[in-house]
């Protein structure tokens, strides 16, 4: 059965903005016809918060998202990842690199390279340039790409056309990089519909390169993105934990039930209030709100 899936990093308390996406996710799964999975993307345990995975499950259940398995953890599928590095290895399409981010931002790049793209400084360091560095640092691993930009299409944003640059694989701490593991779990559990927040918009070209790299064309062009609308704070930043009573614990203190909350959540979707059944009968991808949802404490 194909699935959808919501991913979030367990680093604290969900916020609204996350639970929005989250009930999107939700609504998208079941319209098409998928299951619905959770993955805690764990793999920076200096970001991780001890209890956090089970508190968002618990705030996700009280609005009436559910889950079809037990939630994955990344940092239980380094095998996983592995395997998949060392299929890139054996096609040469991995090398080691040890430029710092500071050396990245200053080096010089082609004109029509984006901001922050990695110039490919360490792609043709001789074997004793490398084992010098090695003595000095532990070098990062990069993916060798093969095209300067990717196009996927999406349901809300139409065509996504990014800058594929060499990416890091896996990190100078020997942990898997996002794009890798976000690629390899997507794919090894059937997840072939993305719903998230429209920030992380450009990094899909080169997931879905990825994908196709390690599991053939077939499997990246039969992925559906939806990236969705963020929620934003009265300036119009993204709304984060600083911006007050902003997740279901603090809004509780505020005498405002879960159920408020998902309604309200509702609402700014234009959808009806109340069981999400009644909102899933209602729910066209098409009509969705395509602009930010303005959230204020009042």
């Amino acid at each position: 059965m194909p699935a959808g899936r919501y991913a979030p990093s367990p680093s604290g308390d969900l916020h609204l903005g996350n639970l929005r996406t989250a009930l999107l996710a939700w609504l998208f799964a079941r319209a098409s016809g998928r299951k619905l999975l959770l993955r805690y993307e764990d793999l920076d345990a200096g970001r991780t918060v001890e209890g956090s995975d089970n508190r968002q499950w618990q705030d996700m259940t009280a609005l009436g998202i559910t889950f079809h398995e037990q939630p994955v953890y990344q940092s239980q599928r380094g095998k996983e990842y592995d395997d998949a590095l060392t299929q890139l290895r054996e096609r040469g399409m991995v090398y080691e690199c040890f430029c710092t981010r500071r050396e990245i931002q200053e080096a010089p790049r082609a004109p029509h390279a984006p901001p922050g793209a990695y110039p490919g400084s360490c792609r043709q360091l001789s074997e004793a340039e490398r084992a010098r560095r090695r003595q000095e640092r532990n070098p990062a691993l990069r993916l060798l790409a093969g095209v300067d930009e990717y196009t996927v299409e999406d349901q809300l944003l139409g065509p996504i056309t990014a800058g594929v640059d060499d990416f890091v694989l896996v990190r100078n701490d020997g942990a898997a990089a996002y794009n890798l593991a976000v690629v390899v779990d997507d794919q090894l559990t059937g997840v072939d519909q993305v719903v998230r927040a429209d920030d992380l918009a450009d990094s899909a070209p080169r997931q879905a390169y990825l994908r196709g790299l390690l599991y053939g064309s077939d499997a990246a062009e039969a992925v559906s993105y939806a990236h969705v609308p963020l929620v934003v704070n009265g300036e119009g930043k993204r709304l984060a934990k600083r911006d007050g009573a902003v997740t279901l614990a603090e809004l509780a203190e505020q005498g405002i039930s879960p159920e408020e909350v998902r309604d309200q959540l509702l609402g700014s979707l234009g959808l009806p209030a109340g069981d999400l059944q009644q909102a899933l009968e209602a729910f066209d991808p098409q009509a969705l709100p395509r602009d930010p949802w303005v959230w204020s404490p009042a």
